[in-house]
C-alpha cells in the first residue's frame, strides 16, 4: 500500500470516512473521539462535515445490517481485504438510506477509492458488487427464520447482546432501543442557573441562530436541534457546559446542601463534579472531593472547574476509589456520589462501535469493581447521609444486582425516592430510575439513591 493516492481522492468526504471506519474497527479510538481529530485533520468544511459524520456513523451503527446485505453479492469474503468490505458497506449505507445522493455518483466515487487505494481490479471488483446491488436490491431479513438472529441482524447488535436484552425488557422493547440507536443524537447542555435562567439561556442561544428547547428531563438542561453550542458566548463565560440530560439528573438527587461536603468517587471528566459544586457555597464550608487514577483525567477535573467558576469549592486527588476507605475517616462525608465504571451500554447512540466490543465476560468482572467501590466509601459517609449510584449502562448486572447485593450485606443503608420530572417519572421502578435511550432521546442511564440510616 506504498502507491500515492490522488489528492482528491484522499481528500474526499467518503476516503475521509473510510479511513475513520478502518481506525474504528481496529480499535484505534471511540468513533466519538475519533470523529473531531479526522474532520480537523482533514480540513472538512461545515457542509463536508455534516456528510462525514453521517456517513462513519450510519455505516457503523448498522455495521451487521450492512454486512447482511452484502453477503449475497460477494461468492468468497474470505479473500476480500477488511478495507474493501467497509468501502462496500459504506457504498451500500448510501445507497439504501442516503436519497439526497445519486446512486452513480456513490458508485463512481467507490470505484475510484477502490482503484486507488489498491488496484484497478478492485476498482472492478467494486463496481461489479454495487452495480448488482443497485439491480437486485437488499435481500429481506424475512429469510432469516430465527426471530432472535433476524432482530439482532435488524438493529445490528450483537446475538448475545440481542438475547440479553431481549431477556432483560422484551423483544418489541429491545427492537424500539435497538433501532433508535439509528436516530441522530441530539446535544443538550446543562445551564448554570445561578448566572442565567434557563428562559433568558435560549433567548441567547436563539440570537446566536441555536435551535434550542427546554429539556423536559431535566430543569437545568437545554437542548440545540440545530447549532453548534460548544461555540457560544454561554459556553465561553462558563455559564454552559456540553452534558446528557440523564447526567444532570444526579446531582439535584443527591439533595445536596450548601455547606456539604461532597465525595465525587469516580469523578472525570468533572460534569457531575461542577454540577455538585453549584449547590455548595465555600463561605458555608462547603467542598466536594473529586477523584480519578489518571493525572490527565485530573487535569481536565480542574480545567472544567476553573472553566465554571467552581474550582473555589472542588478540591482534585489522585486516588483509585477501592481505596477511599484507607484515605477518608469515617463518617466524613455528608453525601456520596458513586459514577461507576462500567460497560457504557447506554452510550450506543453516541458510541455505536460499543455494541460490538463488548463481550458477556465484561458483565463477570464489572460489578465486582462496582461493588468494591461501594464497599469501600461506605463507611465514609456520614449517619443519615445519602449515597448515590449511578452508571451509563442498561445492564441490570451492574444496576439493580449490584444495589441489591450491597444492601443485602449492609442493612445501615436502606433505598429512597428518585426526585425527577414528571416526564421521567415512568422510568423509575422500586426506587431506582433505569433509562432508556429510546425513552427520552437521552444516553441510557441509571441511578439509585441509598441513604444511611440514622
Amino acid at each position: 500500500m506504498g502507491k500515492k493516492i490522488p489528492a482528491r481522492v484522499k481528500s474526499s468526504v467518503r476516503y475521509v470516512a473510510l479511513r475513520t471506519i478502518e481506525r474504528v474497527d481496529n480499535g484505534g479510538a471511540y468513533s466519538n473521539l475519533l470523529l473531531n481529530e479526522m474532520i480537523n485533520k482533514s480540513a472538512l468544511g461545515e457542509k463536508d462535515s455534516r456528510l462525514f459524520t453521517e456517513l462513519v456513523y450510519g455505516t457503523i451503527s448498522r455495521k451487521l445490517l450492512l454486512e447482511y446485505y452484502l453477503t449475497p453479492f460477494i461468492t468468497n469474503p474470505k479473500k476480500v481485504d477488511s478495507w474493501v468490505k467497509n468501502l462496500l458497506s459504506l457504498s451500500i449505507y448510501q445507497l439504501v438510506f442516503l436519497d439526497k445522493i445519486p446512486d452513480h455518483a456513490i458508485i463512481n466515487e467507490a470505484v475510484e477509492i477502490g482503484k486507488h487505494r489498491g488496484n484497478v481490479g478492485i476498482g472492478k471488483f467494486v463496481n461489479g458488487v454495487l452495480r448488482a446491488f443497485q439491480r437486485e436490491g437488499a435481500p429481506s431479513l424475512d429469510n432469516i427464520k430465527d426471530p432472535v438472529e433476524r432482530l439482532s441482524v435488524e438493529i445490528s447488535m450483537p446475538k448475545w447482546l440481542t438475547e440479553k436484552l431481549i431477556k432483560q425488557m422484551g423483544l418489541e422493547e429491545t427492537r424500539k432501543l435497538g433501532l433508535s440507536l439509528f436516530e441522530k443524537s441530539h446535544v443538550s447542555g446543562r445551564v448554570d442557573t445561578r448566572e442565567i435562567s434557563i428562559e433568558d439561556a435560549l433567548k441567547v442561544l436563539q440570537e446566536d441562530h441555536i435551535e434550542a428547547q427546554a429539556s423536559q428531563v431535566s430543569p437545568y438542561g437545554v437542548v440545540a436541534d440545530k447549532g453548534f453550542l460548544a461555540g457560544n458566548y454561554l459556553f465561553d463565560a462558563g455559564k454552559l457546559t456540553i452534558q446528557d440530560e440523564s447526567s444532570m439528573l444526579v446531582a439535584p438527587a443527591m439533595q445536596i446542601e450548601k455547606n456539604h461536603v461532597v465525595l465525587d468517587a469516580c469523578a472525570a471528566p468533572g460534569g457531575k463534579t461542577t454540577h455538585i459544586a453549584t449547590f455548595l457555597d465555600a463561605a458555608q464550608g462547603g467542598r466536594v472531593k473529586s477523584l480519578d487514577i489518571h493525572d490527565h483525567k485530573i487535569k481536565l477535573i480542574k480545567q472544567n472547574a476553573d472553566r465554571l467558576h467552581v474550582k473555589d469549592v472542588v478540591d482534585t486527588e489522585k486516588l483509585d476509589a477501592r481505596k477511599v476507605g484507607e484515605e477518608f475517616p469515617a463518617e466524613y462525608f455528608d453525601r456520596i456520589l458513586v459514577d461507576a465504571p462500567c460497560s457504557g451500554l447506554g452510550l450506543m447512540r453516541r458510541k455505536p462501535d460499543i455494541k460490538y466490543n463488548k463481550s458477556a465476560q465484561d458483565f463477570d468482572q464489572l460489578p465486582k469493581i462496582q461493588l468494591e467501590i461501594l464497599e469501600s466509601v461506605a463507611p465514609t459517609l456520614k449517619q443519615c447521609g445519602i449515597m448515590v449510584y449511578s452508571t451509563c449502562t442498561i445492564a441490570e448486572e451492574e444496576n439493580q444486582e449490584v444495589v441489591a447485593a450491597f444492601l443485602q450485606k449492609h442493612p445501615e443503608f436502606k433505598k429512597i425516592d428518585v426526585s425527577v420530572s414528571e416526564a421521567v417519572e415512568p422510568s423509575v421502578h422500586e426506587q431506582m430510575l433505569t433509562l432508556y435511550p429510546h425513552q427520552l432521546g437521552t444516553d441510557g442511564f441509571f441511578i439509585c439513591c441509598m441513604q444511611k440510616v440514622c
